[in-house]
């Protein structure tokens, strides 16, 4: 299905399928999560668990395609983010297929953009956000959206020091940045 996204005056246009995240329409907490970015020409930054390329396609349509990765575990995903970025004009950026981040070879992101599958288990979330930790650059950010507050934040605030939260359409947008080389408490 085709799919027209309008914001923060851009328009874009996505092809989806009922078998990824959100096929429909622009996830409400992926937009949440990009107002919050601050994203700004020539930051890198990765689209972690990008589906369709939302994030990823924005990201790269304000930084830069050679200053954006994606990453799914979803091989049709992958190929859906590939398609849709050719389709914003901003082929350049590189899709990798893999668990987290062990298919990236990318290191020292400027922002990670990261909307959890925190519908599960907090082992993936709890996984995703080490990894991201280990692929910011000191003062890199991490900005992940959930609907859930507490286990997020306490998490974010072992890992990282702390976290700023804030709330927009019923999500919460969490930002977290890397400060120094070690987590916070081991």
């Amino acid at each position: 299905m085709l799919l027209r996204v309008e914001f923060e005056g851009r328009t874009m246009d996505f092809e989806t399928a009922d078998c990824l995240f959100s096929p429909a329409h622009a996830d409400r907490g992926t937009l949440a999560m990009l107002r919050a970015s601050r994203l700004e020409a020539g930051q890198r930054v990765l689209d972690l668990g990008c589906g369709w390329g939302l994030a990823g396609v924005y990201a790269a349509l304000v930084c830069g395609a050679e200053n954006v990765v994606m990453t799914d575990l979803d091989p049709r995903a992958a190929d859906f983010a590939r398609a849709n970025a050719l389709r914003n004009g901003v082929g350049g950026v590189r899709v990798y297929v893999g668990d987290a981040l062990d298919a990236v070879p990318d290191r020292a992101f400027d922002r990670i953009l990261l909307n959890p599958p925190y519908q599960t288990d907090f082992a993936v979330a709890k996984r995703l956000i080490l990894k991201s930790f280990n692929r910011l650059e000191i003062g890199g950010r991490l900005l992940m959206v959930t609907k859930r507050r507490d286990w997020y934040f306490n998490k974010l605030k072992s890992v990282f020091g702390g976290a700023r939260v804030q709330s927009d359409d019923g999500y919460f947008v969490f930002e977290a940045e890397r400060r120094s080389r070690q987590y916070a408490q081991k």
